[in-house]
C-alpha cells in the first residue's frame, strides 16, 4: 500500500462518521431493520443527509426531474463525467448496507482522493437513485428506469402502493413535481462511466477470502403476480369437499417453484402474499402471490417460470380455482461494459492495495444494470461474511468497507484524474 493510503487511516474516520450519522435513519426499533420507503419521512431524512454531505464538501447538489440526487465536483455539462453512488432506500426491514454502503463509500472515496492531492481531469458525480428497491410501489429501480427511458411517465403514474396511494400523490406530498418525470437523455449523456459499489449479496467473496470483487454480469430476473381466485366461505361450517379454496393451489405452487428452481440451478421465491378477505375464520376468495425468479441465463429462467406457471394452472384447475398470471417486470441479462470492467481490473491490478480482485456474477438487480444500456457501467462488491441481505442481519466488517472505499478511490483516480 502507498503510505498516504496506508492502512486506511485516512479513510476510516470519515467513513465511520458518515455511517454513524446515517445508520439510525428509518431503523425500526422492534426489528432492527430499515423501512426507508420511497417518498416517506425516512426517505426525506436520507435525502437531507445526502444534501448535507454535498454541502460539507463544497459540491453542487441538484435533484433531477425523477427525484434522483446528484452531487457534482466540476461542471457536468463538460461531459465524460465519472459518476459513482447507489441508493438509500430499503426493502421492508432491510439491512443497513444494501445501497447506503455505495453512497457513503462514494463520499469517502472523494475525501480520500482529496487527501491524496489528486487533480481531477473530468467532472466527478455522486448519485443517490430514488426508489431502487421498489418496496413501496412494487417496481424496482424506478428512478433510474425513468431516467433511462425504461419506464414511461404514464406507466409510473399508474404505480400504486398497498394503501392505494399513487406515485404522483406520494411525490407531491414529498414536495416534488410528478408531471416532470420522464426520460433524461441529456443528463445521462454527460456520463462517461458509472461505477456502483455494493455490498455483496451472497458469499462468493467470503468463500474465496477476498475483500473486494468486480461484477461480470447481472442474471436475468423478473417478477410475476399469481392471482388465485376462489370463493369466500365460512371456515367453520363449509365442508372441505364444498370449498373452492385458493390457498391450496397457491401453497402447492410455492413448492413447485422450489423444485423447478433447484432442477435448473436457479432461484425462485414467493416472498409476498395478499389474501382476501384475510380473516382467520374465512375461506379466502383471493390469494395473490408475487414470484421473484432469477437464473444465470434467459433460457434457464424461461424454463423455471414456464414450469411454475404450468404447475400453478394444473393445481388451480384441480381445485376449481381461476388463475391469472401477470409479468410485472423483467430485466434481461446485463453484461457490464467489458472495456470498463477490464480497465478497472487493470487499475486495481496496478494499485498497491494488496487486494486480489476476482470477477463474479450476481443474481441481484441494481441501478447500474438499468443504466448499462445507456452508459458504460461497472460494479464493485464488498465482502459479506454471512451472505445475508435484505435482512437486519446483513453485514460487512469495517475493515472490508474501508478496503472497498480504497478500491473505489483507486478506480475513480484511474478514470477521472488522468
Amino acid at each position: 500500500m502507498r503510505p498516504e493510503e496506508g492502512d486506511g487511516s485516512s479513510v476510516a474516520p470519515g467513513f465511520h462518521t458518515m455511517w454513524s450519522e446515517l445508520r439510525p435513519v428509518g431503523r425500526h426499533p422492534g426489528t432492527g431493520g430499515y423501512r426507508r420507503f420511497a417518498w416517506s419521512g425516512a426517505d426525506a431524512e436520507c435525502r437531507a443527509w445526502f444534501a448535507e454531505q454535498a454541502r460539507r464538501r463544497g459540491l453542487v447538489h441538484e435533484v433531477d426531474r425523477n427525484g434522483n440526487q446528484w452531487a457534482w465536483l466540476g461542471n457536468p455539462a463538460a461531459g465524460d463525467a465519472v459518476v459513482t453512488g447507489s441508493h438509500l432506500d430499503s426493502v421492508p426491514d432491510g439491512g443497513a448496507f444494501d445501497g447506503p454502503l455505495g453512497v457513503v463509500s462514494a463520499f469517502a472515496a472523494l475525501d480520500e482522493l482529496r487527501a491524496r492531492g489528486v487533480r481531477f481531469a473530468k467532472p466527478l458525480g455522486i448519485v443517490n437513485f430514488g426508489d431502487e428497491e421498489g418496496a413501496r410501489f412494487g417496481l424496482a429501480c424506478v428512478g433510474s428506469r425513468l431516467s433511462a427511458g425504461r419506464l414511461t411517465a404514464e406507466e409510473a403514474h399508474r404505480l400504486t402502493d398497498a394503501d392505494g396511494v399513487t406515485l404522483p400523490r406520494a411525490m407531491e406530498a414529498a414536495g416534488y413535481d410528478p408531471d416532470a418525470i420522464g426520460a433524461d437523455p441529456e443528463r445521462l449523456g454527460r456520463i462517461g462511466a458509472f461505477v456502483e459499489l455494493h455490498v455483496e449479496q451472497g458469499r462468493a467473496l467470503d468463500l474465496t477470502g477476498d475483500r473486494v470483487g468486480v461484477a461480470s454480469a447481472i442474471w436475468p430476473h423478473g417478477r410475476w403476480r399469481f392471482d388465485f381466485r376462489g370463493e369466500a366461505n365460512h371456515a367453520g361450517t363449509t365442508r372441505l369437499a364444498d370449498r373452492r379454496d385458493p390457498m391450496l393451489p397457491y401453497a402447492e405452487t410455492v413448492l413447485a417453484a422450489r423444485r423447478n428452481a433447484r432442477l435448473a440451478g436457479a432461484v425462485a421465491t414467493f416472498g409476498k402474499i395478499s389474501v382476501e378477505p384475510n380473516g382467520v375464520n374465512a375461506v379466502p376468495s383471493l390469494v395473490r402471490g408475487w414470484l421473484d425468479s432469477r437464473a444465470a441465463d434467459r433460457a434457464a429462467l424461461d424454463t423455471v417460470v414456464t414450469g411454475i406457471e404450468q404447475a400453478a394452472h394444473e393445481y388451480a384447475e384441480a381445485h376449481g380455482i381461476r388463475l391469472d398470471v401477470v409479468r410485472e417486470s423483467f430485466t434481461p441479462v446485463v453484461e457490464f461494459d467489458h472495456a470498463l470492467r477490464d480497465e478497472i481490473a487493470r487499475i486495481l491490478g496496478g494499485a498497491a492495495t494488496g487486494l486480489r480482485v476476482p470477477v463474479l456474477g450476481t443474481g441481484a438487480g441494481h441501478d447500474a444494470g438499468i443504466l448499462s444500456g445507456t452508459v458504460p457501467t461497472a460494479m464493485l462488491f464488498v465482502r459479506n461474511p454471512t451472505g445475508v441481505s435484505h435482512s437486519p442481519a446483513e453485514y460487512a466488517a469495517e475493515d472490508d468497507c474501508v478496503a472497498g472505499v480504497t478500491a473505489l478511490a483507486d478506480v475513480l483516480e484511474g478514470l477521472a484524474c488522468r
